[in-house]
């Protein structure tokens, strides 16, 4: 069963979601028979890509919020992260346009390491305070989990990969997300925002048991012969 997760590397409630999703699939028996698929979506095109704007000011100047608001709401935001076993340093973020980081996402796709390269781009972005659009660092992370170094530097001139991170997006658009994290079940379900684990691990339960239902598994009782395996092993 597919479950896609439309989300943005710069999205505190993306990785708090994470967590809980994660969590869930813990508890989840048939976490084998998923195929999980991360997407694309920028909370924030306008960024320019040479930005260096810490986050404070970033939500101060481009939200219309008084640095009061925007300590609280942090504040509030770091302890739900806490909570969910992350650190976040709101001090040392970089407030900066992730498209870059999507199409090493993309990338990262065709060699199975999507899911590893989110997971670092979060830790860099709310814990490290690396800059995420920086193609340097975003090497650096790429390499970190098994990426090739000439392969990540082509990714960022390669135009397939910008291409599928605005056809994620579009997908979205047609689907009605419009916020982040969004995650679909089966094309049937779907969850909005950084939900609690049991949400997520009720709506895994009753979309894998309807699509179980129409996708059952094949028993074949095997007459045995004579016969050649894949290894070249005949008998």
């Amino acid at each position: 069963m597919k479950i896609e997760i439309w989300s943005d590397v710069m999205c505190p409630f993306c990785y708090i979601g994470k967590r809980h999703f994660e969590e869930a699939l813990s508890k989840f028996d048939n976490q084998n028979q998923l195929e999980i698929e991360w997407k694309s979506f920028l909370l924030d095109p306008t960024i320019p890509a040479n930005s260096t704007e810490n986050q404070i000011d970033y939500l101060v100047q481009r939200k219309g919020m008084s640095r009061e608001q925007v300590a609280t709401m942090l504040a509030n935001i770091t302890q739900m992260a806490k909570d969910a076993g992350l650190n976040f340093d709101f001090e040392k973020i970089i407030t900066a346009n992730s498209t870059q980081a999507h199409r090493l996402i993309q990338f990262a796709k065709t060699k199975g390491l999507a899911d590893e390269l989110k997971e670092r781009l979060f830790e860099a972005y709310f814990t490290d305070g690396k800059n995420i659009a920086d193609p340097k660092i975003l090497t650096e992370l790429g390499m970190e989990i098994g990426l090739d170094k000439e392969e990540l530097q082509n990714a960022f001139d390669d135009e397939i990969y910008l291409y599928q991170m605005k056809q994620d997006i579009q997908e979205a658009q047609n689907i009605g997300v419009r916020g982040v994290p969004f995650f679909v079940f089966d094309r049937k379900y779907g969850i909005s925002g950084a939900q609690p684990a049991e949400v997520f691990l009720e709506t895994l339960e009753k979309s894998f048991g309807e699509w179980k239902e129409k996708n059952p598994s094949i028993e074949l009782q095997n007459s045995k012969g004579f016969s050649c395996d894949i290894n070249g092993n005949c008998d």
